[in-house]
């Protein structure tokens, strides 16, 4: 599993589509070792009730958060950050030259211990 939920200002709507960032991100985790492909998830929640910097309400924020069960090696998760954030960072380039942007992303581990998980989405994808 990694869950990518992307949180993002709802001023952005009419100039990115996020349906379309959601998908660079998920192909992209899809192409990483890292990342098993059936446990990809990648959601994104619109948020209305923002203040950034100088309040100047033209700013916008997009916070993208990569959560994974804890066991993967830190270099291994800098790649796949890096990678990740690079991808977002061209696909959002043409939107980010004409607007006030705020990317970022974090990744953490989860406790496996602490996260049971079930679903049959493994047993759907005929492979």
């Amino acid at each position: 599993m990694p869950h990518f939920q992307i949180d993002y200002s709802g001023n952005l709507e009419d100039a990115v589509d996020i349906g379309a960032l959601c998908e660079a991100i998920r192909g992209t985790a899809a192409s990483l070792p890292t990342f098993p492909m059936p446990g990809i998830r990648v959601r994104a929640v619109r948020v209305d009730h923002v203040a950034i910097a100088d309040g100047d309400p033209k700013h916008g924020f997009i916070d993208i958060s990569v959560r994974l069960r804890a066991g993967r090696a830190p270099e291994v998760k800098a790649e796949a950050t890096a990678i990740i954030f690079d991808a977002a960072k061209a696909f959002l380039a043409p939107v980010m030259a004409e607007r006030s942007i705020a990317l970022s992303l974090e990744m953490r581990d989860i406790d496996p211990d602490l996260s049971p998980k079930t679903g049959t989405i493994r047993d759907h994808l005929g492979t």
